[in-house]
């Protein structure tokens, strides 16, 4: 078991992982109703620099020599430009003109997505995944690490409260209700949001 960087020959690996972690959203960027016909979005955008999904901002989880989770995260400052990149492609590619909430902002460094493979849940791996990104990844400059999880995931919102994170608001994300949870790294969370 290892947990290292992405690199682009992850994005197949990492697509479907996001797709996990995604379902319906991933249906709606797609506008498909089966969230896996997205794949080759997120593995197109997985594979390259400068965006949301890029693996430069994702560490995965891999046992022997198969990716079976992966943690994609960025400073919330940068939000707007990681995403510019993506929505144009939705839009003309998909046809895809909304804009979505933004779901992070500046002073956060934001969790994205975590995942793990179907059959490999329930053994500790998204945990080491958040772990390994708070110890190893995070500059110093941040002093708040922040994600959302979708009402409907109680269990999500327990193993996140299980590690220190804290519910510090609720927000509404692209037709869905979430919990806008925040882990302070300087010992005490935030709640400006």
């Amino acid at each position: 078991m290892i947990i290292r960087k992405a690199v682009p020959a992850d994005a197949h690996q990492i697509a479907g992982l996001i797709i996990l972690a995604m379902d319906d959203l991933a249906a709606k960027f797609a506008g498909e109703s089966d969230p896996f016909k997205a794949i080759p979005l997120f593995e197109h955008f997985a594979a390259l620099p400068g965006n949301q999904y890029s693996y430069e901002n994702i560490l995965v989880y891999e046992e022997e020599g198969v990716v079976s989770g992966m943690i994609s995260a960025y400073d919330g400052a940068d939000l707007e430009t990681l995403r510019a990149p993506f929505l144009t492609y939705l839009q003309t590619t998909y046809g895809f003109d909304s804009i979505p909430e933004a779901e992070t902002e500046a002073g956060e460094y934001y969790i994205d997505c975590v995942s793990v493979a179907q059959g490999k849940q329930g053994r500790g791996i998204g945990k080491k995944l958040i772990v390994a990104l708070i110890e190893k990844v995070i500059p110093a400059k941040h002093h708040t690490v922040g994600l959302l999880v979708s009402l409907n995931n109680p269990q999500a919102e327990k193993l996140y409260g299980r590690l220190g994170f804290k519910t510090v608001s609720r927000r509404h994300f692209m037709g869905g209700d979430y919990s806008h949870m925040q882990y302070g790294l300087s010992g005490d969370t935030s709640s400006d949001s």
